[in-house]
């Protein structure tokens, strides 16, 4: 324990060059973050800073001290449900308090979590049920229809019939004793992939690998003690465990959650505003949908930019007096973020969002640091505790050009996973575990995103990075959404196409497909052009992630040729 404290102290104050040389992840051998962490520091050294903080369709405000109290309460009357050491639980509950309450609670029982996503099918479910071995699960009472009848605990928040209520939790002790020592290497959490281009894979990670994991994820947001942190994302998916977890409560920061029925882009600009935000992150999409507002308005109203410093250690309550919004950084991760975002960002609120890399098997690897200075396109430099090689998929070898790799040797970073449950292994061969994301690397270490291995492609023998063709595109004004595959071409095998959502007041015509081609022809070298395309709405997973998959064996609708525009 006192080593992940050292850790992350280092991390809270070292400048990005010293953190990159001389962070060591922390030995664990026995952890509990939960109990060692929560408890055992930010519930009894900061009783009474707030843990998390709800608003929006329902609200919630608890302390440290009081989700201690309330975790402990669950985890308690979890245990006389018969929830065990190694059981597997799936959680499925959205923003709601209950939530924190219960991944708190499952980890000082040393159970493990899977954590689900409340827009699952009834089939969905099932399959998760099957293939995560699950023996208990808590949802909402809302959700029970999607569970069938099987061998496992039934726990509902709300009256649902043949279900153990919740809320008699709250009538245990809050005091709670675990059974044994947590080893660092015991499984925590089961996710289960988006399932962009394939079947959703089964992730285990384990009480060290994202807890204390994500400490290169806070070292990346630049989060600090008494900050206030909103993150939008949705539970189930391992962003949301990210940023709304682990990441700010390693720093002590209060975690902020928007809880909405319908995403508003004006209502989350007025939440950055009336609660004093001053660390944000979103997805791409989310960003993407903010750049059709006036920004620059919200800016003149509310918010300062940027001091030149992520180091600030007052809290919201000292800044109180300032007259205007403290943001002082805001990140983006999930999809690679766009050029075009970032610049009318900048420009409305004088805010660089820095970008950042990782997966569902890792935490943060790859990110733009706080106070670093932020190329365009790049996702940024290795983050403390990640040595990333880039290997040649042709030749195998290292390089400056390939597949983005961590090594498995005596570098293996501790936010990687264990491995992949009842699936293949062909991720962690050759001593590398391959993310299966293509890269290139500069001189000066900042590594751009290329695609997904599945996603590039070549026309007329020219590599394509569909992402360097989404953010041309992204920079014309009809254009809200892009996502680019190949299209089959006689001549030149395959040409890349174009299928675009439209910002609002344009229309999906030949005028506006005229002027994208024409945008493309001015930004793109001729063999990199768009040469057909589509207005749709994209295919996403549950998360949000565009399945550009089905795309490319998706029959053409209403298709427009540049060749049969050009004037």
């Amino acid at each position: 324990m006192s080593d992940f404290r050292a850790a992350r102290d280092f991390l809270l104050h070292a400048d990005p060059a010293t953190a990159r040389r001389d962070f060591r992840w922390p030995e664990l051998a026995e952890f509990n973050w939960a109990l060692d962490w929560f408890d055992g520091v930010l519930a009894a050294e900061t009783p009474d800073a707030v843990a998390l903080k709800i608003v929006g369709a329902s609200s919630a405000r608890y302390t440290f001290a009081e989700l201690s109290a309330r975790s402990g309460q669950v985890a308690n009357w979890l245990h006389r449900q018969g929830v065990r050491r190694g059981d597997r639980v799936l959680l499925m509950l959205g923003n709601q308090a209950e939530l924190w309450e219960s991944l708190l609670a499952a980890m000082k029982l040393g159970a493990v979590i899977i954590p689900a996503t409340t827009l699952l099918t009834a089939k969905d479910v099932s399959e998760r049920i099957v293939r995560g071995g699950v023996a208990h699960v808590i949802a909402n009472a809302a959700d029970a229809g999607k569970f069938e009848a099987g061998e496992y605990t039934k726990i509902a928040v709300g009256d649902a019939y043949n279900w153990l209520p919740y809320h008699e939790a709250y009538e245990e002790d809050p005091l709670f004793v675990p059974d044994a020592p947590t080893r660092a290497s015991d499984p925590l959490l089961l996710y289960f992939t988006s399932g962009t281009t394939s079947q959703p894979k089964l992730v285990e990670h384990t009480h060290a690998s994202y807890p204390a994991g994500h400490l290169s994820t806070m070292f990346w947001i630049g989060l600090r003690p008494g900050d206030v942190h909103l993150n939008v994302s949705s539970p189930g998916w391992a962003k949301h465990a990210w940023s709304n977890v682990f990441a700010p409560w390693n720093a002590g920061a209060t975690v902020l959650i928007h809880d909405y029925r319908r995403f508003s882009a004006p209502a989350l600009l007025e939440v950055l505003r009336d609660e004093r935000v001053t660390t944000f992150c979103a997805p791409p999409t989310v960003w993407r949908m903010l750049i059709q507002e006036d920004l620059a308005a919200l800016q003149r109203r509310t918010i300062r930019p940027e001091s030149g410093s992520s180091r600030d250690q007052r809290g919201p309550s000292e800044r109180d007096h300032d007259s205007q919004l403290p943001l002082r950084t805001a990140v983006a991760a999930g999809e690679p973020l766009n050029p075009e975002i970032i610049d009318q960002v900048a420009k409305a609120w004088g805010i660089t969002i820095r970008d950042g890399y990782g997966q569902t098997e890792t935490t943060a690897q790859i990110g733009n640091a706080p106070d670093e200075p932020v190329k365009p396109g790049s996702m940024g430099r290795p983050l403390p505790g990640y040595d990333v090689v880039l290997i040649d998929p042709v030749s195998g070898r290292p390089g400056n050009d390939g597949e983005i790799c961590l090594p498995l040797d005596a570098r293996r970073p501790l936010g990687l996973m264990s491995g992949y449950i009842g699936g293949s292994s062909d991720a962690m061969r050759g001593g590398f575990y391959h993310t299966g994301d293509v890269a290139t690397r500069d001189e000066d270490g900042y590594i751009t995103y290329v695609g997904r291995t599945d996603d590039v492609f070549k026309a007329s023998d020219y590599r394509i990075s569909p992402f360097e063709l989404e953010s041309v595109l992204l920079e014309h004004a009809a254009v809200a959404e892009a996502a680019v595959v190949p299209a089959p071409d006689p001549v030149r095998l395959a040409v890349p196409k174009a299928y675009v959502t439209l910002a609002p007041g344009f229309e999906p015509d030949e005028a506006t497909a005229r002027s994208i081609f024409e945008h493309c022809r001015r930004e793109l070298a001729p063999y990199k052009r768009v040469r057909r395309l589509e207005f749709a709405e994209l295919p996403k997973t549950i998360s949000g992630k565009i399945r550009r998959v089905e795309l490319r064996v998706r029959e053409p609708r209403q298709e427009y040729r540049e060749e049969d525009l050009s004037s």
